[in-house]
């Protein structure tokens, strides 16, 4: 028989895992990772009409530039039609281990929902098993984030950043929120694999059981 279960613990953990894993999908999806340098943008008429300053962005595999004859218009599309394309090796390596573990906590942000009707799995607590996988996103998020800055030495990046860009050195480019919300992400599945523990203690409590006992269905604890 299925017992829906929930509690402040476990709905706080399920939540937090969906949010986290839409966090590091958007992130990784965005071209707002580094913004160049300043740049001005005249008109193409010839009158020499300043639409003032702006920065453009590049991101993992895509980037941001202003467009049309005023630079009013924004252009945002990959700048790498293949995998070979992008910027570095060192950027092609960040994507495979921050697309595992996007991959892995999209998966237990899916299980999360179930959990609030099954709570094991092949009599292994779902909670355990999931907080394990949400700390194994983590690490291979955290190795795709130290990969990234050290293809900051690459051409594309220099177009962007000016020549003095090197390694771990973005000279005149400064990080976007996409680089902040992968970090917070990768903090947030740590903070889940945390949580998880709490969402199992609450669910497989004494209080828990003994509305089992009394033939409920339908458990909320707050």
């Amino acid at each position: 028989m299925c017992h829906v279960i929930v509690t402040c613990r476990s709905m706080l953990w399920t939540l937090l895992s969906i949010v986290v894993a839409f966090a590091e999908l958007i992130a990784f999806m965005s071209p707002d990772w580094l913004l160049g340098s300043p740049r001005s943008h005249s008109s193409a008429s010839g009158a020499g009409v300043d639409s003032g300053e702006y920065r453009p962005s590049l991101g993992l595999y895509s980037r941001c530039l202003r467009v049309g004859a005023r630079g009013i218009g924004v252009s945002c599309g990959p700048y790498a039609r293949t995998f070979g394309e992008v910027a570095s090796g060192f950027w092609q390596a960040a994507m495979l281990f921050l697309a595992a573990g996007i991959l892995v906590l999209a998966g237990v942000a899916c299980i999360s929902i179930f959990s609030l009707c099954f709570q094991s799995i092949l009599k292994k607590s779902i909670f355990n098993i999931c907080g394990l996988l949400q700390a194994i996103g983590g690490l291979l998020l955290m190795v795709g984030l130290m990969l990234y800055p050290a293809g900051w030495g690459s051409e594309k990046v220099i177009s962007y950043c000016g020549a003095e860009a090197l390694p771990f050195r973005p000279a005149l480019c400064s990080l976007g929120w996409a680089f902040y919300a992968a970090i917070g992400g990768t903090l947030g599945s740590f903070l889940c694999a945390v949580l998880s523990a709490q969402a199992e203690i609450a669910t497989s409590s004494d209080k828990v059981q003994e509305e089992i006992e009394e033939g409920k269905s339908l458990i909320c604890l707050l």
